[in-house]
């Protein structure tokens, strides 16, 4: 791994949660380590074609952590593909010690960011020891592609790590769609992981993957033993491709 780069968190669900917090606080804390401000940046846009009220959700909730942890809360309501290209917005980024990706659909965060100034900001800070956490939607769309959970076609996300496809809610969804988890597993792209993450848990890249949080992490794709589930604490031996 690059040693400058950040931690990076593919998050199942919880994001801003209490149980959450010792997650999200380790990855703010390793951030400041490399250099980076005590600033926690929420980005919203998964909830971007929600109503008002769920967004000023997301805001409460979201400053609600960074309190608990001690950060300064910065909430960048980018909600457009217009706002990805506002200096406003690309200047808040600068330093931060957190980027932080809430739920919603993926499809819609890739729309905005994709090719944009803000998204390459964030890469760049990123790749100068900036944490970056995605959350559901977050997490589908750091890929190269989304799998369709609850549409039956997959759609382009925004490449960060070009070898991982993310099923998030894994343990919800296997309960609900079990046919269609393993649809998908047949129409993963061959050479990439699918991973499927439970509620309350992450896998976090720092030096290796680990699982972290109250459940388990699969890798239904892409290892050789797959599928494999890891619990918490475990490390996952993946070879991850950053663009």
């Amino acid at each position: 791994m690059n040693s400058e780069r950040g931690a990076l968190a593919l998050v199942g669900s919880g994001e801003y949660l209490i149980q959450m917090q010792e997650i999200e606080s380790d990855l703010l804390q390793r951030a400041i380590s490399k250099g980076k401000s005590n600033t926690y940046i929420q980005i919203p846009t998964g909830a971007g074609l929600e109503s008002a009220d769920r967004i000023e959700f997301w805001k409460e909730r979201g400053a609600a952590q960074a309190k608990r942890i001690g950060a300064q809360c910065r909430f960048l309501p980018i909600l457009s593909r217009e706002d990805a290209f506002k200096e406003e917005y690309i200047s808040e980024i600068s330093n931060a010690g957190l980027i932080y990706f809430s739920g919603g659909d993926p499809g819609y965060i890739t729309e905005v960011f994709n090719q944009t100034p803000l998204w390459e900001k964030i890469r760049s800070e990123f790749n100068s020891g900036t944490s970056l956490a995605g959350c559901s939607a977050g997490a589908m769309a750091f890929g190269s592609k989304i799998v369709g959970i609850r549409k039956s076609h997959a759609q382009s996300g925004l490449g960060l790590i070009s070898n991982i496809e993310v099923i998030p809610h894994y343990d919800k969804f296997l309960g609900w769609v079990p046919d269609r988890i393993a649809s998908i597993a047949l129409r993963s792209d061959e050479g990439a992981y699918l991973i499927g993450i439970d509620e309350d848990t992450a896998l976090v890249l720092t030096d290796t993957w680990q699982v972290q949080g109250r459940a388990k992490v699969h890798v239904l794709r892409g290892l050789e033993n797959s599928p494999h589930t890891f619990t918490s604490g475990e490390e996952i031996a993946l070879v991850q491709n950053f663009t």
